[in-house]
């Protein structure tokens, strides 16, 4: 089962491609409440070395709450996650496919899955 999409940004330098990523999820309307820079946890807490890559938690308000109406624990499931990474062809963008991720529940609208999905696209187009 397909559970992400993703959009390779060939000679984008990965700090660019996060600030863009950024820029095009605000002009979607998500709002970004958790960031993970999983390169700096890593070198912090384990003394490894791993190639750039940050973790943005992506939350479209709206759709969120009403998720939340309908099923208190499809929190565990929020935010929609969306990686920004180097890798050796440029920087690669990928987002979870809301869709694949609701299907965990059966309480949840599918149309709720179906707009956050279509507005992650634009995310990943605008890029």
């Amino acid at each position: 089962m397909e559970y992400v999409m993703k959009r390779l940004l060939s000679e984008v330098p990965f700090e660019d491609a996060l600030r863009r990523t950024r820029e095009a999820l605000h002009s979607e309307g998500f709002g970004i409440p958790t960031e993970m820079d999983t390169q700096a946890i890593f070198r912090q807490k384990l003394l490894k070395e791993t190639p750039p890559r940050v973790i943005l938690g992506a939350c479209y308000a709206t759709v969120a709450f009403e998720a939340l109406e309908q099923e208190p624990d499809i929190a565990t499931l929020l935010p929609c996650n969306v990686v920004v990474r180097d890798t050796e062809e440029g920087s690669e963008v990928t987002a979870i496919l809301p869709t694949a991720l609701f299907t965990l529940t059966g309480q949840v609208s599918s149309d709720h899955a179906i707009a956050i999905e279509n507005r992650l696209r634009a995310v990943l187009e605008r890029l």
